[in-house]
């Protein structure tokens, strides 16, 4: 019987998934539009809250941004969204006027990334990844 039990939980634990990060913000407009020239999809804006909520075109993820009631101290936390196109997208937003902190440059835990901050100081990191991605060859192994 606790065998039983032991898989039906560690099926429900398999259904974890990560839905939606939110920032603070002190303007709505002002991180609609870069965002959203990141490339998310604008899903969800809510002036009467200062909240928007984008979808990340792949992945099923959403991220949202909301008003702070207080002043903003950015975090050490860093914000990663993956691309396939890093390079070209690093072009397009360098020419838009995105102000990278440190352009592609290839990491040696075998990912691409490219650093920047949103508006409001928090870190973001473009990236791509390939496989390496959840099985880079240093991959620990779970038992079930």
């Amino acid at each position: 019987m606790e065998s039983q039990s032991h898989t039906t939980a560690a099926a429900q634990e398999r259904s974890l998934r990560l839905n939606q990060v939110t920032v603070p913000i002190t303007d709505l407009a002002r991180s609609i539009e870069f965002y959203r020239g990141l490339g998310l999809l604008l899903i969800v804006r809510d002036e009467s809250s200062g909240y928007a909520r984008f979808h990340l075109p792949d992945g099923g993820s959403t991220f949202s941004v909301h008003l702070a009631d207080r002043p903003i101290v950015p975090s050490q936390v860093v914000i990663y969204f993956e691309c396939d196109d890093l390079d070209a997208r690093y072009t397009r937003l360098s020419t838009a006027g995105y102000h990278f902190t440190s352009p592609p440059t290839d990491q040696s835990w075998l990912w691409r990334e490219a650093m920047l901050v949103d508006p409001d100081g928090q870190q973001i990191c473009l990236f791509h990844a390939g496989a390496n991605r959840t099985d880079p060859p240093w991959r620990l192994v779970e038992s079930p």
